[in-house]
């Protein structure tokens, strides 16, 4: 019995692979349509592309070209071809704005890239685009049932960028190029007054403005030792119980200490 319906599996494969090839090599668009529909209901999605990238250019205009492009970018989406589900959604909901599956299509298109942004490490040019995208639907969609999936990955997205700037200017610290840090910092949190570095942030312009002073030359020490007293009460301000309390207090105390031989 167990040979028999192992047969039966094999004939109903042969037979389903056999009728695939035929469509592929048939010159008939309905056919092919009807083999790639088949395929994608069964989660075939990449040989149900193969079909769909032969016919789409026969089915523009047509009546059944709103859901064939759908499924298009579907397939593409769930094959995680993120750059060409992006470029077909966005064609999809162009073509079909007011398709019930619009909204879907335009939320999954901006999602797609999103999923293409990389670590905040790398260039963030696909980010900003993300962000720019994600918004653009949010706009246009202010009630859509996926509002709450794209305020979040938009504040991922958002995340990421801060985190880049962030480490940009912590870098100028750890090279020592502690004028170039004070200015990277005071730009970061100006441009980020809510970001989670900002802790982060406060505690390394005070490192940094404390390192210019304390190695400064005597000209300009008392000046710098000045700065790097208001940094210290800037974080205190922001952070009364910061992570860095115990390490900034022992910088804090040697700037006083030093700032002391300029009263006397």
């Amino acid at each position: 019995m167990k040979k028999i319906v192992s047969l039966l599996l094999l004939v109903v494969l042969f037979s389903s692979c056999n009728e695939y090839q035929k469509a592929l090599k048939s010159e008939d668009v309905s056919k092919k349509f009807a083999m790639a529909d088949t395929l994608y209901a069964q989660a075939k999605y990449t040989k149900a592309l193969r079909l769909f990238e032969q016919i789409a250019p026969e089915y523009r205009g047509k009546p059944q070209a709103e859901k064939l492009f759908y499924m298009y970018a579907q397939a593409y989406y769930k094959t995680k071809q993120y750059h060409l589900a992006a470029y077909q959604f966005e064609s999809f909901v162009s073509g079909y704005p007011k398709s019930v599956k619009a909204e879907e299509g335009a939320f999954l298109g901006a999602k797609s890239y999103a999923i293409l942004s990389p670590t905040y490490s790398l260039d963030q040019a696909d980010t900003f685009k993300a962000i720019e995208k994600m918004q653009s639907f949010i706009d246009r969609y202010p009630n859509s049932q996926y509002l709450t999936e794209a305020n979040g990955l938009t504040k991922l997205l958002s995340e990421k960028i801060e985190q880049k700037v962030y480490e940009n200017a912590k870098a100028y610290n750890t090279i020592s190029d502690f004028k170039s840090a004070l200015v990277a910092f005071d730009n970061f949190v100006a441009d980020y007054p809510g970001t989670k570095f900002k802790e982060d942030a406060l505690y390394y312009k005070f490192d940094s403005a404390y390192q210019l002073g304390i190695n400064s030359v005597p000209a300009k020490m008392q000046e710098r030792l000045n700065v790097a007293k208001v940094s210290y009460q800037n974080l205190f301000k922001f952070k009364a119980d910061t992570k860095y309390k115990e390490k900034a207090d022992e910088m804090y105390a040697r700037v006083e200490q030093e700032l002391q031989k300029y009263t006397k």
